[in-house]
């Protein structure tokens, strides 16, 4: 909505321009413009109406860059304005609402972003052009509920994933007691080496807040900006690393069924309905309880290997951490669920502080 107010503004500002050029052509009167407009300064108006008209067109059309154009018709407006001060400096006001939008245009989506890095994430990464199948023999070190989920999931006989992009909506909080805040989110994970990015668009009090998770052979980072400009959270270290571990793992179990043949994954049966798995990415080592109901369907995945991070991101307190899920269905080549919970599960009682709806998910795809 913000961004549609902004373009009609930018829009009308635009063809109020388009008065001076009119009053400098000798095309109308216009007797409230009491100074005289030169030739010259008519066209620096209607270069101006031009420019400014093009970016109302290009805040929807061309997120990435349209700040850009933005600040190029800010100073092409303003130097109009300043020509004829003394009838068309109110319109002052509506360049400096303009200038606010090309500084959170280019803090949102600019070079310096956490947009523009989670997209160079994304032109970096090409999948292989073929891949193994999964097939029979692959599952027989699997304990009994893990080769069940697999099953159910569709993906024996298919290709062995490489990597997988997932999209999301859903809602979050940072405990039990504050508000939730609406997001959606995109995801990249590939699977050799081990890299997870997780871009997250959520809105707090009505203002825009960027999140976004990067794992990778250097360890993790968590990085969280108030309208893309101001800094809430910047946490990395071990603790992270080893939380954001366990996030790979989920990932795997939840997204990518058919990776939990990998070798990076030592299974341990519990039951008919339980499996342990214990997860190891070069020093560091997690472990998950997966619990599988009948229809071959994964319910729970219960970890103590996971840490709740305080709300600066300063330090991290280990607690139990499980994501239920449920509603399945056919997404690409798997059978997955698309509904989940995240919870904690502090001394003073379990609480949901992530709900998550998978909206689309591709193995393998190019950017």
């Amino acid at each position: 909505m913000l961004r549609i107010a902004l373009a009609v503004l930018v829009a009308a500002h635009g063809l109020i321009h388009l008065l001076g050029f009119a009053k400098a052509a000798g095309y109308a009167a216009l007797p409230q413009l009491a100074q005289p407009v030169s030739r010259a300064a008519g066209w620096l108006w209607l270069g101006g109406a031009l420019l400014l008209l093009a970016t109302a067109a290009a805040i929807p059309l061309w997120p990435r860059w349209w700040w850009a154009l933005g600040a190029i018709a800010l100073v092409a407006s303003q130097a109009a304005i300043v020509s004829s001060w003394r009838d068309a400096g109110f319109g002052t006001i509506a360049n400096l609402l303009l200038l606010a939008g090309v500084v959170y245009g280019f803090a949102s989506r600019g070079p310096t972003s956490l947009r523009a890095e989670y997209e160079g994430q994304l032109g970096r990464w090409r999948p292989p052009v073929a891949s193994e199948r999964l097939v029979e023999a692959d599952l027989a070190h699997l304990p009994a509920p893990v080769q069940r989920y697999l099953r159910g999931a569709g993906v024996l006989g298919r290709p062995r994933p490489h990597g997988l992009r997932a999209t999301w909506r859903g809602r979050i909080r940072s405990d039990a007691a504050s508000p939730w805040m609406a997001f959606t989110a995109e995801q990249l994970n590939t699977f050799d080496p081990p890299r997870r990015y997780f871009k997250m668009d959520a809105t707090r009090a009505g203002l825009p807040v960027d999140v976004l998770h990067a794992f990778d052979e250097g360890g993790a980072t968590m990085r969280v900006r108030l309208l893309s400009l101001f800094t809430m959270v910047d946490a990395s270290g071990p603790a992270l690393t080893r939380a954001e571990t366990v996030t790979v793992f989920n990932d795997l179990c939840v997204l990518a069924p058919a990776a939990l043949a990998s070798p990076r994954i030592a299974w341990q049966p519990i039951d008919d309905r339980a499996a342990r798995g214990r997860f190891t990415l070069g020093t560091t080592s997690v472990s998950a309880e997966l619990r599988v109901n009948d229809l071959g369907e994964l319910v729970d995945f219960v970890s103590d290997d996971r840490a709740a991070s305080s709300a600066d991101g300063a330090t991290f307190t280990p607690m139990r951490w499980s994501t239920p899920l449920r509603d399945y269905a056919q997404m690409s080549s798997a059978r997955v669920a698309t509904r989940g919970d995240a919870f904690w599960h502090p001394a003073a009682g379990a609480f949901a502080y992530g709900q998550f709806e998978l909206l689309s998910l591709a193995y393998d795809v190019e950017p």
